[in-house]
């Protein structure tokens, strides 16, 4: 069986731990660990391979994520659960399709009689054990040429769900996201239960399903597909991936077949699509707040008089005072304060921070990039502080800035710096100057991680003011 997993989406809704160049699925958030590298290591005992669906700015994520898990065994879970990160093949979107096109291009990819297991890489799930029988007993459905659903058994009346109407394995509607009373009727009648969003069905039998019911989008995903899909990376171009119709799998394909089944289940599921949602996951009954740090040395938040508060630390110290029922979440740059209940809101932040400093729902302060990190540590008018490392072979584009000039400080290491025609290396405690407008590059070529400081000075020092001129990893 073969694992597509989706990692498209921004995960506004968990702002500012969530961003565009970092968004929810590879935030680490529980264990050390990335949702992302949980779905992988969830799956490895019941797929041969996977397939996993990105962006471009993405897969670079995903790759060094892998790369971090790999071989590793995970002490709270099953013994089985390693990963073999020579097993898992990219599907590279330039733009987003929406769900149908996505799992479209990827059944396209492998044989018409492979089972696939198409899971999101963004949910969370507790009961390793109950996840795997319901996998198994989608498993047998799928081979009698059926498309599962999976269907979970609702908590509560959840409004930001989808729901999934049926009689044992027998699908007999699907609904929209219901009102609060809507909801609760379908909590009553009992024989309803949450989309989850994950599918299993042979790849063939989607697709043959797929242009039945949607045949433009068969017929423009067709298209887009290279001719070669045997490559670790399989690249789709931006003009047909443009032409395909964008649409979800249930609206193209499982709200319209009569071959869908679902296996309904209690895994200890969760989209963690809100902070209030998350609340519930860091929550344990000895504790008058949930409190999730984010690094190993956070200090304990101090709570005076204060309770049922989610309270997301990193490195300063947190007080409450007499507060009740709060979402206190600290960044590096940004600090979010909310009544629990309220969450879903932090969609109009997001909506207002892209008007007024777009940049700051895009990318943190600690920033990821294919050749290693860069972290903010100064950002004012007319200069930019950053501490730069690029991982042994990394190399950044070669390119040019027209607003600012920089100032590079090896740190440790060594780096290789080309500045237009010439070419030097840069050891600690010495520094390199680069003019605006001149054409540069930097690389390690050492076996060691390259730390260096750059000072930018100018009247613009934003991330949109590069100019590149060749890129080792296909950025424009």
């Amino acid at each position: 069986m073969i694992n597509i997993i989706l990692c498209g989406g921004s995960g506004t809704r968990l702002w500012p731990l969530s961003r565009t160049m970092l968004p929810k699925q590879f935030v680490r958030l529980f264990h050390g660990r990335s949702l992302f590298q949980d779905t992988v290591l969830r799956n490895q005992s019941l797929c041969q391979h996977s397939m996993i669906v990105s962006n471009r700015e993405q897969y670079f994520l995903a790759v060094d994520q892998l790369e971090q898990i790999s071989g590793i065994e995970v002490p709270e879970s099953s013994p089985r659960m390693t990963c073999d990160f020579s097993h898992s093949q990219f599907l590279l979107e330039p733009v987003g399709r929406n769900t149908a096109p996505a799992i479209a291009l990827a059944c396209m990819a492998v044989d018409s009689d492979d089972l696939v297991f198409v899971t999101t890489s963004d949910h969370l799930v507790k009961d390793q054990v109950a996840y795997e029988e319901a996998v198994l007993q989608a498993k047998a459905l799928a081979e009698q040429d059926n498309l599962v659903t999976f269907g979970i058994q609702p908590a509560f009346a959840e409004t930001g769900f989808g729901y999934i109407e049926a009689d044992g394995n027998e699908v007999l509607s699907f609904k929209e996201k219901p009102d609060a009373v809507t909801a609760q009727s379908y909590i009553d009648q009992g024989n309803y239960y949450w989309n989850s969003g994950m599918f299993c069905f042979k790849a063939g039998v989607f697709l043959a399903e797929l242009e039945k019911h949607s045949p433009e989008i068969y017929q423009a995903c067709k298209s887009a597909m290279p001719n070669s899909v045997d490559c670790a990376e399989i690249a789709i171009e931006l003009s047909a991936m443009q032409a395909i119709p964008e649409d979800s799998i249930d609206y193209a394909v499982m709200e319209k077949s009569d071959k869908v089944k679902v296996v309904p289940c209690d895994m200890g599921w969760s989209d963690l699509g809100s902070f209030d949602a998350l609340y519930d996951e860091v929550k344990t009954s000895a504790q008058s707040n949930a409190v999730l740090a984010r690094l190993d040395n956070s200090p304990a938040p101090i709570c005076v008089d204060s309770d049922n508060n989610l309270i997301v630390a990193r490195d300063r110290q947190i007080a409450l005072v007499d507060v009740h029922d709060l979402l206190v979440v600290d960044t590096t740059d940004a600090i979010l304060v909310s009544k629990k209940g309220s969450s879903q809101k932090v969609k109009n932040v997001v909506a207002e921070i892209k008007k007024s400093r777009p940049e700051m729902a895009e990318i943190h302060r600690l920033a990821y990039r294919p050749w290693g990190t860069y972290e903010v540590l100064v950002d004012t008018e007319g200069y930019k502080v950053k501490r730069i490392m690029v991982k042994p072979g990394g190399r950044l584009s070669l390119q040019k800035h027209f607003h600012r000039n920089e100032h590079w400080i090896v740190v440790s290491g060594t780096a290789t710096v080309t500045v237009d025609d010439e070419v030097k290396l840069v050891r600690p405690n010495e520094s390199t100057y680069i003019k605006m407008g001149q054409l540069h590059r930097l690389e390690n070529h050492g076996k060691i991680d390259l730390y260096m400081i750059e000072v930018q000075v100018g009247e613009y020092t934003g991330e949109d003011d590069i100019v590149r001129v060749e890129d080792t990893y296909g950025r424009s």
